[in-house]
């Protein structure tokens, strides 16, 4: 057991250097694949033929997968430790990639759904297993810290995606959804499917560079990280429980990072949809979610130099759902490119919540710690359920109108970060 609590095996003596390079590497591909979802989401909705409110189940597919393996994520973890359920996820993603190849070929969004629930399910495992190894690959006090070099690698290539993506898949759309009219039924069907194929090249590209990336995983020299307490030793500074239901700080986080997801997906996989439906060209509006991604960037690089040399990761959080609250309102009250402007500066206000609530929430979990990540996990599944919400809400009042659900999600995460994240935190009496 090192000074921060943390057990490294076989040698924690050793620099951490290198788990965090393949974290940070296996971040990159989160960010790449999920954020890739930005421009399927009109791209699907060109090629399939959906309105907004279908175009949007791309996020709930994706992100509900989620909900359905997180749990069952954390059993995987526990026969196989990281290392070998991180090489699952990768294939499993790998195999949600290559199901692109049907799915583009018969143009059926059915089908684009599952490959994106598989992408998801391996992402899950995946998620399940490198959060909790980056929280506690080193002190709690800085888990923040480490979590936003993470970040900056996932934003990093979640900038990239939309502008690779969509330079390819979607190319010259504007001209394209102007030509569509103009067809009968039967050119229209053919060309379609030659826009459907466009995706399948990417996703192959993908496919491949997931299974290299479990390859290197194999070969390298991963250590595996135990959480203080873990092992069934009480944890330093709170009591050992019997049940992950007397946390309830983690139950509380558990409902802080459903929303946050939900309204960074709105923020980063929305805003494209969002620009368009205001009048933005789309090929002006497929760009819009690198601006989200740069605004988190941003925000990432903020937190690696100030927390926790000058504020606490709690501090960071009450600050970040501030800026949410303030922005969201910009973005309703404004118009035109401010308006997405004030969606764009959503990633500024997002960027520092997952690394604060994410360690704050498995804080003294102990033998829970495995567990505890994948209840978080589910969390995610707000990506899913909350842009759902946004569509349909916005068939009736208007899409801008329909912000006002980020809200209140924003002030509860205001109230974690204030008082949420000491609840139930029972600490040892010495």
């Amino acid at each position: 057991m090192s000074n921060s609590g943390i057990a490294i095996q076989p040698q924690p003596q050793k620099s951490s250097l290198g788990p965090l390079l393949i974290i940070g590497a296996l971040f990159f591909i989160f960010g790449f694949v999920t954020w890739a979802n930005s421009t399927l989401i009109p791209y699907l909705g060109i090629a399939c033929e959906l309105t907004p409110e279908e175009a949007v189940l791309v996020t709930f597919a994706f992100y509900i997968s989620y909900a359905v393996m997180a749990f069952p994520s954390s059993w995987v973890l526990k026969l196989t430790g990281f290392k070998k359920g991180m090489m699952v996820g990768l294939a499993v993603m790998a195999a949600g990639a290559l199901l692109f190849i049907p799915a583009a070929n018969s143009r059926t969004f059915g089908m684009f759904l599952f490959a994106l629930f598989v992408i998801g399910t391996g992402l899950a495992l995946l998620q399940t297993a490198s959060n909790p190894y980056i929280t506690i690959l080193g002190p709690i006090e800085s888990a923040a810290k480490r979590i936003s070099v993470m970040g900056i690698c996932n934003k990093c290539a979640g900038a990239l995606a939309p502008l690779i993506l969509g330079a390819i898949v979607l190319k010259d759309s504007e001209a394209l959804k102007t030509k569509l009219l103009t067809m009968d039924a039967t050119q229209k069907a053919a060309e379609l499917d030659v826009l459907a194929s466009r995706v399948i090249m990417p996703y192959v590209i993908i496919a491949i560079v997931l299974i290299l990336l479990a390859l290197f995983i194999y070969f390298s020299h991963l250590p595996e990280v135990k959480a203080e307490g873990e092992d069934g030793a009480e944890t330093s500074g709170v009591k050992s429980r019997d049940s992950i239901f007397s946390y309830s700080y983690l139950w509380l986080g558990f409902i802080s990072i459903f929303l946050y997801v939900g309204v960074e997906v709105m923020a980063g996989d929305i805003i494209q949809l969002y620009g368009n439906s205001i009048g933005i060209s789309l090929d002006v509006a497929k760009h819009f979610t690198t601006y989200t991604m740069i605004g988190m960037l941003v925000g990432y690089i903020i937190g690696i130099i100030t927390i926790p040399k000058y504020v606490s990761q709690s501090t960071v959080l009450k600050l970040s759902a501030i800026l949410g609250i303030l922005f969201t309102l910009g973005a309703i009250f404004t118009s035109g490119y401010t308006s997405v402007l004030f969606i764009a500066l959503l990633g500024l206000a997002n960027a520092l919540i997952w690394p604060a609530v994410w360690p704050l929430a498995i804080d003294g979990l102990g033998k829970f710690t495995k567990t505890g990540s994948a209840l978080l996990i589910v969390g995610i599944a707000g990506g899913g359920i909350l842009p759902k919400l946004w569509a349909g809400l916005g068939e009736k009042i208007g899409l801008q109108q329909a912000f006002w659900i980020m809200v209140p999600c924003y002030l509860f995460i205001l109230y974690f970060a204030i008082s949420g994240h000491k609840a139930g935190k029972t600490v040892k009496a010495s």
